[in-house]
C-alpha cells in the first residue's frame, strides 16, 4: 500500500499540470550508457548531464535500438520502427512512413513551438523531411553521419546554408535562439546532437584534456586508446552544451516549467569502458542497446530518483504526452507505455514487461531480469548483467516463453530489409528538393568517394555509358529548375551533361572549373573509417523545364567527354518553379 498512498499524497500537494511545460529533449548519437560520470565512468566528467539525474530522476534500465534511425523512429512514433517502414541507415531505408505521425505533429497541433536541431536521419525529401514531421523549425542536416563537424554544409529550414563553427555548438546556439524567440509560449525543442559519432573530431579544448591522459577504466585490448580519447572528449563537449542549455533556461526563467530529457541512441561506436556489458553499437545486446535516460521536472521528478523499471525509447511519446495533456493525433496503436507514474512517484516499484530490439535480421528480448539474445540464449541480467553465463536450460520456461514472444514479435511488426518506396519531389510547402548522392545509384564507372553512402559524393565518371539514376516520385506538375552540385578540374571542363526523367530534359556544357581540396582530415583527431572526406561543391545550373506528376528514373549521363572524367557529383537540386 505505500507506493499507493505515496502517489496519493503526491496527487493531494501537486501543482503539476498548472501551465503546460516546455520540452527540451536531448539526443546523443553513439554515446554508450557508459560514457557519463553519473554513471561511474571516472575517465571523464559530465557534470551538467548528471544534474539531470541528480536534480530528477534516472532510469537505469532503458533501452534503445543498435542504431541511429530505428532509436529516433521510435522516440518520434512511440511505435516499433519496422511499423514505420525504417529498414536501415542510408539510402532511404531510414525514412519514416509518412502516415506515421510524430511527438512533434501532436505538440504542434496544441499550440506548441516545435524546433529541431541537429541530426534528423528518418528522411531527407519533404515531406519526409522535418518540416514535413511536425517540425516548424529546422536546423542541421538530414543525412546518418557527416564528413566534417567544423562550419559544414548544412539545411536551415530546407535551404542550404553554411554552419557557424563547431557542429554540437552551432546547433545548441539556434536551440537556444529558438528558446529564446518562443518563451512565451509553450515549446519543444529537440536538440539532436552528431556526437561522438565519427569522424571523431573535436575542438582543441577538449582533446587536450584527454590526448595525453591515462584512463583508468578499459575495456579490453580491443579498445582503441585514440578512438576513446576522442569520444569522450566531444561527450564533454556535449556536457558543456548541455549546461549551456540549462543555463538558458534559467536566464529566460523557464526552468521550473520545462521538461528536460537526455538519452542517447545506441551504444558506444567503439570498444570502451561500459560497466562490462556485452556488445556495442550495432549489437542486440545489453551494450548495444542500453542508454541513459536522466529526466528532469522541476516539482515533479523527486531530486535523487533512481528506477530499475525496464523502459524504451518508445515510451517517451506517450510519456511526454500525457505531461502535457496533449493528445495524440495518430490513430495507430502505440507500442510505448507512459512512464509518468514513475517521474511522479519515487516509491513505484517496477512492473515486468518485454522490450524488443532489432537490427539487421537479429532479434532479441529485454525484461526486468532476463535477455533472450539473438541466437536464443537466455541470460539472467540481474545476477549476470555481463551476459556470462548462459541459463537456458535450467530455466526452460523462461526461454520458451521468450521465444514465442519473439516469433509473435516477428509476426507482428513485418520485418524487412527491403525499401521500394521512391524519394520524393515537388512539394509546394518545400519547393526545394535536395537528392544527395546517397540516394542514387552509380552505373558503370562510377562509383562513391567511400562505402558509407550517408556523405559521399560519385566520382569516376569517366564514360558516356556511366550513369547516376534517383529512382523519384513527382508530385507536383510544374516546372523545374535543375542543378548539379559539382567539382571540376580544369583538364576535364567542355563535357556536356543531361538530366533526363522521362521525355524532360536538362542539359549544359561544363565551362567552369571547380576544383577544391578535400576536407575534414586536417580535424581528424584518429584516422577515419567509413565516412567521405568533404569538399566544396559548386552548382553547375542547368535552367528549367516542366515535370509531369508521377514517378520515375531521374538518369545523369554525359553525352560528350573531351578529358579524363565528367564530373565528382555531390547531388542534385530540383527546385518547383512557383
Amino acid at each position: 500500500m505505500k507506493p499507493l498512498l505515496t502517489f496519493v499524497a503526491f496527487l493531494l500537494t501537486s501543482t503539476v499540470f498548472a501551465a503546460k511545460p516546455n520540452i527540451v529533449v536531448f539526443l546523443a548519437d553513439d554515446q554508450g550508457w557508459g560514457d557519463l560520470s553519473i554513471h561511474g565512468n571516472t575517465n571523464l566528467k559530465t557534470p551538467h548531464i548528471d544534474s539531470l539525474g541528480k536534480d530528477g530522476i534516472r532510469f537505469t534500465q532503458f533501452f534503445v535500438q543498435p542504431v541511429c534511425s530505428p532509436t529516433r523512429a521510435e522516440f518520434l512514433t512511440g511505435r516499433y520502427h519496422p511499423r514505420g517502414g525504417v529498414t536501415g541507415v542510408s539510402t532511404g531505408g531510414e525514412r519514416l512512413n509518412l502516415d506515421e505521425k510524430t511527438l512533434a505533429d501532436s505538440l504542434k497541433a496544441a499550440g506548441y513551438a516545435t524546433g529541431c536541431f541537429g541530426k534528423w536521419h528518418n528522411g531527407t525529401q519533404y515531406p519526409y523531411h522535418p518540416l514535413g514531421r511536425g517540425f516548424s523549425e529546422y536546423y542541421g542536416f538530414t543525412s546518418g553521419h557527416w564528413g566534417d563537424y567544423f562550419s559544414p554544409p548544412l539545411d536551415h529550414n530546407g535551404k542550404l546554408v553554411t554552419g557557424r563553427g563547431f557542429l554540437a555548438d552551432d546547433l545548441t546556439d539556434h536551440a537556444m535562439e529558438f528558446m529564446t524567440k518562443n518563451r512565451e509560449s509553450p515549446f519543444f525543442a529537440f536538440v539532436t546532437f552528431n556526437t561522438p559519432h565519427s569522424p571523431m573530431q573535436v575542438p582543441d579544448a577538449y582533446w587536450n584534456r584527454f590526448q595525453n591522459a591515462e584512463l583508468k577504466l578499459r575495456h579490453s585490448m580491443k579498445e582503441d586508446l585514440g578512438h576513446t580519447k576522442a569520444a569522450l572528449a566531444m561527450c564533454e563537449n556535449i556536457d558543456d552544451n548541455v549546461g549551456r542549455v540549462l543555463k538558458k533556461l534559467d536566464e529566460l526563467k523557464l526552468a521550473d516549467n520545462t521538461i528536460v530529457v537526455y538519452f542517447s541512441d545506441n551504444g558506444p561506436n567503439g570498444w570502451r569502458w561500459n560497466n562490462n556489458m556485452k556488445g556495442r553499437k550495432g549489437t542486440t545486446d545489453d551494450g548495444g542497446v542500453k542508454s541513459p535516460l536522466l529526466v528532469r521536472w522541476p516539482g515533479v521528478t523527486k531530486a535523487g530518483t533512481v528506477t530499475e523499471q525496464v523502459a524504451g525509447a518508445i515510451d517517451l511519446l506517450p510519456t511526454l504526452l500525457e505531461a502535457a495533456k496533449v493528445p495524440h493525433v495518430g490513430t495507430k496503436p502505440l507500442d510505448g507505455k507512459s512512464l509518468l507514474l514513475h517521474w511522479q512517484c519515487e516509491a513505484l516499484g517496477p512492473t515486468d514487461r518485454t522490450l524488443v530490439q532489432h537490427w539487421n535480421g537479429r532479434v532479441s528480448a529485454r525484461t526486468q531480469q532476463y535477455r533472450l539474445d539473438a541466437d536464443g540464449k537466455l541470460f539472467d541480467i540481474v545476477a549476470d548483467p555481463q551476459q556470462k553465463t548462459e541459463i537456458t536450460k535450467s530455466q526452460p520456461a523462461v526461454a520458451e516463453k521468450l521465444t514465442k514472444e519473439l516469433a509473435a514479435w516477428k509476426q507482428d511488426v513485418g520485418l524487412s530489409n527491403k525499401d521500394g518506396r521512391p524519394f520524393t519531389v515537388g512539394y509546394a510547402e518545400l519547393p526545394l528538393t535536395q537528392l544527395p548522392a546517397r540516394d542514387g545509384l552509380g552505373k558503370g564507372n562510377v562509383k562513391r568517394s567511400a562505402n558509407a553512402p550517408n556523405c559521399s559524393y560519385f566520382t569516376n565518371w569517366t564514360s558516356t555509358e556511366d550513369r547516376i539514376t534517383w529512382d523519384i516520385e513527382v508530385h507536383t506538375a510544374g516546372n523545374y529548375t535543375a542543378e548539379i552540385l559539382y567539382t571540376c578540374a580544369k583538364e576535364n571542363l567542355g563535357s556536356t551533361v543531361e538530366l533526363a526523367l522521362g521525355e524532360s530534359k536538362w542539359t549544359a556544357k561544363v565551362v567552369e572549373a571547380h576544383d577544391p581540396a578535400l576536407r575534414g582530415k586536417e580535424n581528424d583527431r584518429v584516422t577515419r573509417v567509413g565516412e567521405s572526406y568533404v569538399k566544396e561543391f559548386r552548382p553547375l545550373k542547368l535552367g528549367s523545364t516542366k515535370l509531369n506528376a508521377g514517378r520515375g528514373v531521374l538518369t545523369l549521363r554525359a553525352t560528350e567527354i573531351p578529358g579524363k572524367q565528367v564530373l565528382d557529383v555531390r547531388g542534385v537540386l530540383l527546385s518547383l518553379e512557383k
